[in-house]
């Protein structure tokens, strides 16, 4: 960064979905800030809803320090680092002092603030405190998905109660249900899948899952002892009256998609069985933190198909996402980092 500031190359949605590149200029860096160059930007469902809006795509981003502010005492240059939803809060308000910065009600969140900077473009500049290292163990384009979809179902997982030899049920072997497996697996539970088709069977035993079910056409479930707590990974929601029948009393259920649809659930079985709706979104910063360093252990990688980072590839991405073909889930590679991997 100069002393005119930097002009960073943005790609954003348009009202027509077509990705249009554009510039924002940054004046300076804050003291507590730092510039990254971005090597890697995983493509979120999310994205979709923000495709013809004007604002800068992508929230799972990976980059190199390339300047710190003068009050930066946790980066230096040349560390890797990613980000994901949420690039600040208040520090002040109960949630915040209570580790819970995701719920701050004046968070800064992908979509709502900084739409002018996003993992699709050339550089990002980011508060260091909401910025996190990146394991030597994970590779810049497997830690992308990580800084959304790995942190969202490995929060659920943590924060809710689920305990290692519990009876888990995952629907859906897609870009949130392939890191569900894994996470779950390795956190010792019992892995019951649920998919559409028979097709994914054998990657999910490989991933962890302990029983495959097809869903395809189903009547009812009968699949034994039933289930403590059930992740709902699709974008679609699912035959309440099938899946509530094999829970548990006091089971819980998380929807961890996002979408406009009301969600609708037979009230009878939720209130004689105890069972517990539970919302659930991307993790505070403390809990990011312990995803990254599970995931770096064990050995947790999402599966990805890349693209480059330009407009054409971000269009490619984007079309191969909404035709359901992308597996499992899309990094945009910058141009310099395609022949290989950052470490």
């Amino acid at each position: 960064m100069t002393d005119k500031g930097i002009d960073i190359t943005v790609f954003k949605g348009s009202p027509s979905g077509k990705i249009v590149a554009s510039t924002t200029h940054k004046d300076s860096l804050k003291p507590d800030e730092v510039l990254l160059k971005i090597t890697h930007a995983g493509l979120c469902g999310t994205d979709l809803h923000y495709k013809t809006s004007g604002i800068v795509l992508s929230h799972e981003g990976v980059g190199i320090v390339q300047q710190i502010g003068p009050e930066v005492t946790n980066f230096e240059i040349g560390d890797r680092a990613g980000w994901g939803y949420l690039h600040n809060s208040c520090g002040h308000c109960d949630e915040c002092l209570s580790g819970n910065e995701i719920f701050c009600s004046e968070r800064a969140m992908y979509g709502f603030s900084d739409v002018d900077q996003g993992g699709f473009a050339s550089h990002a500049i980011w508060k260091a405190g909401f910025l996190f290292h990146i394991p030597n163990e994970i590779s810049s384009s497997e830690a992308a998905p990580l800084m959304c979809a790995g942190a969202t179902v490995f929060n659920a997982m943590h924060l809710y109660g689920m305990i290692p030899t519990d009876r888990v049920g995952i629907i859906g072997v897609g870009g949130l249900g392939h890191l569900a497996i894994q996470f779950a697996a390795k956190m010792g539970c019992q892995v019951v899948v649920f998919s559409g088709t028979k097709l994914k069977k054998n990657e999910a035993m490989s991933l962890g899952a302990s029983e495959f079910y097809v869903t395809e056409n189903m009547q009812a479930l009968e699949i034994g002892a039933p289930l403590k707590h059930l992740f709902v990974t699709t974008s679609q929601q699912p035959d309440w009256n099938c899946y509530l029948n094999t829970l548990a009393p006091h089971a819980k259920i998380y929807p961890l998609t996002l979408s406009a649809d009301a969600l609708t659930l037979p009230y009878m079985q939720l209130v004689v069985n105890g069972i517990t709706l539970q919302g659930s979104i991307c993790p505070s910063r403390g809990t990011h933190v312990k995803m990254l360093r599970f995931a770096a252990l064990h050995h947790i990688k999402p599966i990805i198909e890349e693209f480059p980072l330009t407009e054409a590839g971000i269009e490619e991405a984007i079309q191969r996402l909404e035709n359901g073909e992308v597996r499992y889930r899309a990094v945009l590679v910058a141009e310099n980092d395609i022949a290989g991997k950052s470490k």
